[in-house]
């Protein structure tokens, strides 16, 4: 039996993980002697006698066919640590899983890529900062790597397939057990065109530990991560420190400095991360290699973005008044009733109008009931 199924065969089995795994490789244990190892060679190869006795009595050749024709029949490919198409910045972290199991297109493993992260109750502002950053980098040649969680997550995978750009979702369940289950629909989309992985075998529930530990997955596979918009608790931070961890690059959105939802990414660009407000800021740090990114205009000098005087970077292509800026950056944390706005803004109801309508007419806001505003 090749060596990648007895890899495999270590990882499907119960009571057996990576540091487990770790310490047979590193002793340099034979992977094809196992499948003849009894109890007592088991456990002097350092394992504890409960997972000595499970292997004895259960690590066969035929208990792993078993267990990769299980795998198959569900439409899932197995990557080992031992293939040749591992994908090599995974390699290069400081924990790289031995096994990985994908649904969808494989190769977008090698693809150039970046890591779009944020919180998961996202505001208006990062919505849309989200939505036009995956936009504009998928196009610009980047596969946008996420973890399919509500909120930031969610936004950029749906941007990246809006815009016919490739996506991978980095699950911290097994690939079969959809979390959060609303993302059912999205998953399968990405399936179409992207890519789904998990380092957790089928049939893993989503448990506490597991999230926060696929989080390497996201940021070793990319070149950089961005962090679109975070609280100071964010696990996205930890996707960050991950990011770092392993050497790369790491990105943040400023945001409002009244809106708790931007305080972990202000914090990050205050330790040095580099701060985002166009596509052009990141797509400078990989613009060679990119299929695209020399042919998209907000990449030309990048006049376009960084000098509108509006000073809303990626919403710099409609032009808006001073008033009109202030009450979209008011709106931008959160929708707001007619009488808020006049309270925070102490203009006559005339005014308010007349800069409401302009926005409204704009489609940078809209009327909802209640003559509440919100930003679109």
């Amino acid at each position: 039996m090749e060596e990648r199924w007895i890899l495999f065969g270590l990882h499907e089995m119960e009571g057996i993980g990576k540091k487990t795994i770790s310490k047979l490789i590193l002793g340099q244990h034979e992977l094809p002697e196992l499948l003849n190892y009894g109890e007592r060679d088991w456990v002097a190869a350092g394992l504890r006698k409960d997972q000595a006795a499970r292997l004895a009595s259960q690590f066969t050749i035929d208990w792993i066919e078993s267990k990769r024709e299980h795998v198959y029949n569900q439409g899932i490919e197995v990557i080992t640590y031992l293939d040749q198409n591992y994908p090599i910045l995974m390699k290069e972290t400081v924990q790289p899983p031995w096994v990985m199991y994908a649904r969808g297109d494989v190769s977008l493993l090698h693809n150039s890529s970046i890591a779009m992260v944020g919180t998961r109750m996202p505001t208006v502002y990062g919505r849309k900062v989200g939505e036009k950053l995956a936009e504009q980098l998928c196009n610009a040649g980047l596969t946008i790597v996420s973890g399919l969680a509500r909120g930031i997550d969610s936004v950029c995978h749906e941007a990246v397939l809006r815009a016919k750009g490739k996506t991978i979702a980095v699950f911290g369940t097994g690939i079969d057990n959809i979390y959060p289950p609303e993302n059912t629909s999205l998953a399968e989309r990405i399936a179409e065109t992207g890519l789904l992985l998990s380092e957790y075998p089928p049939g893993t529930r989503a448990r506490q530990g597991l999230f926060p530990e696929r989080n390497r997955i996201i940021a070793g596979l990319t070149l950089g991560t961005l962090v679109v918009e975070a609280d100071i608790r964010s696990g996205s931070l930890i996707t960050a420190d991950a990011a770092l961890e392993a050497g790369r690059d790491v990105f943040a959105v400023p945001g409002p400095i009244t809106s708790p939802k931007s305080r972990g990414a202000h914090n990050l660009i205050r330790q040095g991360a580099k701060l985002v407000t166009c596509a052009a800021d990141v797509l400078e740090e990989y613009r060679l290699g990119l299929p695209n990114a020399e042919q998209l205009p907000y990449n030309r000098g990048r006049s376009t973005e960084t000098t509108e005087p509006s000073g809303r970077g990626i919403f710099a292509e409609v032009k808006l008044s001073p008033d009109e800026q202030r009450v979209i950056y008011l709106l931008e944390q959160g929708e707001q009733s007619l009488d808020q706005l006049v309270e925070l803004l102490g203009w006559d109801f005339g005014h308010l109008h007349s800069v409401l309508l302009s926005l409204i007419i704009k489609k940078q806001i809209s009327q909802l009931p209640g003559t509440k505003y919100a930003r679109v």
